[in-house]
């Protein structure tokens, strides 16, 4: 059963009445699939037939780099939807393989159910259309970060990204395990990276707190790259 309450906090179905929603979803045929812990939701390479939003939990992407390493993509957190941007086009297939980080429950609707749902909400049109632009955007700045050769390219970047232009400081919610994975590195190596930076006067790290000494020096090591 839809918990209508946590579906209307989807990016996809903002904006939209519980009540509207529920009067929507009798009109088409969808179904909630429950996956245990570190289950595969889809392997990356499999057709996109179903819509899927995840209504409770949360999921992880990874994919496989040119050096076998497993890097992770992203965690999916309820109620966001997976791939909404594949499921058109000549080669709609999961870019990524997708896993339950731990229990989850996720709405599946067919492709072609799914069209009903768009010709008859038109806000619902408008937000998979801002969603598709926003995803769009996502994968075109992660194909920029992965383009980065060493980890202190891809540490840089990451560290100038969060402080931005206005400030030289930044409270790090990301744990090294969880920067290591995003990184597709080891904690030890990330370790390391971390530890030379500081040592050359780049960066300054207490506790949480991350104050970038000299941006200029920075920004050099992505233009050098």
């Amino acid at each position: 059963m839809i918990d209508y309450s946590v579906l209307v906090k989807s990016p996809l179905f903002h904006g939209i009445p519980d009540e509207e929603c529920r009067a929507l979803f009798s009109k088409i045929h969808y179904q909630v699939r429950k996956f245990e812990k570190d289950a595969i939701v889809v392997q990356g390479g499999e057709e996109v037939t179903n819509l899927f939003v995840v209504l409770s939990g949360s999921v992880r992407g990874e994919m496989i780099d040119y050096s076998g390493k497993t890097v992770k993509i992203e965690d999916i957190e309820a109620p966001r939807p997976l791939a909404a941007a594949f499921l058109f086009g000549k080669e709609n297939k999961f870019p990524v393989t997708v896993t339950a980080n731990k229990k989850a429950e996720l709405l599946a609707i067919p492709v072609v159910e799914f069209l009903k749902l768009l010709q008859m909400n038109t806000r619902l049109l408008r937000n998979y259309l801002n969603s598709i632009s926003t995803r769009a955007q996502f994968l075109s700045q992660k194909l920029h970060f992965l383009s980065f050769k060493t980890i202190k390219e891809k540490v840089a970047h990451f560290l100038l990204q969060q402080a931005g232009d206005l400030y030289h400081s930044f409270e790090l919610k990301n744990t090294q395990q969880q920067l290591a994975e995003m990184f597709g590195v080891t904690r030890p190596s990330l370790a390391r990276v971390l530890g030379d930076m500081q040592n050359e006067g780049l960066i300054k790290i207490e506790k949480k707190t991350v104050t970038l000494l000299d941006k200029e020096e920075l920004n050099s090591l992505l233009k050098n790259g």
